[in-house]
């Protein structure tokens, strides 16, 4: 079983690896954004700083729970498979 700590870091380094990266421009919420740094966990989910195409305002935007939980049941998948081994 991982920690809470490792699989912060694997859904950080999942999130990366789907596109959210820092340089990237991606369009959540009905905005576009330019992401100027690295998936992080915060207080309630996960989010990343961007820049705001409009308004060019630095903002700092969360990644949509829904495809949190996706790679949180990736992983518990992972878990249970491995564990099953």
């Amino acid at each position: 079983m991982m920690s809470e700590h490792d699989k912060r870091v694997f859904l950080c380094s999942r999130l990366q690896k789907l596109g959210y990266f820092p340089g990237h421009h991606v369009r959540l919420y009905g905005e576009e954004f330019e992401l100027v740094a690295g998936p992080s966990a915060d207080g309630n989910g996960y989010g990343m700083d961007a820049i705001a195409r409009k308004s060019g305002a630095l903002r700092h935007v969360r990644i949509p729970l829904s495809l949190i939980q996706t790679i949180e049941h990736e992983l518990y998948v992972m878990e249970r498979l491995a564990f099953a081994a």
